[in-house]
């Protein structure tokens, strides 16, 4: 006997299946290698921070979580190409603040930075650290002021590009100080913070991953670091704020998204999988080295920290009109 089956009827039947499969979709993922994007130069905070995730999602999955660093156009490059990829799983974006900044800093982006992304997690914060090449006489953020109003425009400063956090940070301490410097942009906070190291450049607002061995080693003078209290990392560094800058403040969010419409069974599976190599202790020695600290989210609460950014930033580059083509 045949049975009549209306297109209604067979609809909640495929969701019924799809439902089913959901459990055991997340239970097999992955089974093979996953791709994850840096649209970052090699060598940033972003890229160190992105490898000791990478290693811990390895181990933990026993498949590969292989980095692929995409960098152009503060990130939009290999942001784009996140996007487009196939919403399975096995395309991965690891972003950093610039994200949030883009839509404000760009007047059209090939994607939409809510709407084509699935947050997964957010993964770590980390300051910026106001640093100098050792030939600048300022030893102290108030010398540094002091230097930079007597030399108006005449001390460069150098950022990974237009929109990038040592960009932003640099205008909003600009801003707060009452100062004029002359940016610099490069392709990359790694080859900006290289200039830097040869002198090609006075001064930058670096990540304190990658800019914390060279403090150490005197390659750069540290004068004084973005966020409100002092790092425990660093405790002889001086904050912007409580050297002659009130209420100066900016960190970095990295975190983790997806392609829109990937699976949310995968999307938890992810979100598990981060929180676990991030809260252990090893990662976290890992991250107080460089000078970062863990920050795991749920997927709401990281897109929340997105939009939140967003807003923060995009007053900041509408004020001083950052906007670019």
């Amino acid at each position: 006997m045949k049975i009549a089956c209306s297109p209604l009827a067979r609809a909640a039947a495929c969701l019924a299946i799809f439902a089913a499969w959901m459990p055991a979709l997340a239970q097999q993922y992955p089974v093979r290698a996953v791709r994850v994007i840096v649209p970052y130069a090699p060598g940033g905070g972003s890229d160190v921070i992105s490898r000791i995730l990478a290693q811990r999602l390895s181990e933990s999955f026993g498949r590969q979580f292989v980095i692929d660093n995409r960098a152009g156009a503060n990130g939009i490059v290999g942001t784009e190409i996140a996007a487009q990829a196939p919403a399975d799983g096995y395309t991965l974006l690891y972003v950093s603040s610039p994200h949030a900044v883009n839509p404000s800093m760009y007047r059209k982006l090939p994607y939409d930075t809510l709407k084509d992304f699935a947050p997964i997690s957010e993964v770590a914060i980390a300051a910026s650290i106001l640093v100098v090449h050792p030939s600048l006489p300022a030893r102290s953020v108030r010398e540094f002021i002091a230097l930079a109003k007597a030399r108006p425009g005449q001390i460069d400063y150098a950022s990974g590009g237009s929109g990038g956090s040592p960009h932003l940070a640099t205008e909003l301490f600009k801003k707060m100080a009452g100062i004029n410097l002359t940016h610099v942009p490069y392709r990359g906070a790694g080859p900006a913070l290289t200039d830097v190291l040869a002198g090609q450049v006075q001064v930058m607002f670096a990540s304190s991953a990658p800019a914390m061995p060279h403090i150490h080693a005197g390659r750069l003078r540290a004068l004084g670091i973005s966020t409100v209290k002092r790092s425990a990392v660093a405790p002889d560094i001086p904050t912007i704020a409580e050297s002659g800058v009130p209420g100066y403040e900016a960190i970095t969010v990295f975190g983790l998204l997806a392609p829109a419409s990937v699976p949310r069974a995968i999307i938890d599976t992810l979100n598990a999988a981060v929180g676990k190599a991030m809260r252990s202790p090893e990662v976290g020695e890992s991250l107080k080295a460089l000078g970062a600290d863990a920050a795991v989210t749920t997927p709401e609460e990281f897109a929340r920290i997105i939009e939140a950014e967003m807003k923060r930033w995009g007053e900041l580059v509408r004020a001083l009109k950052l906007q670019v083509e």
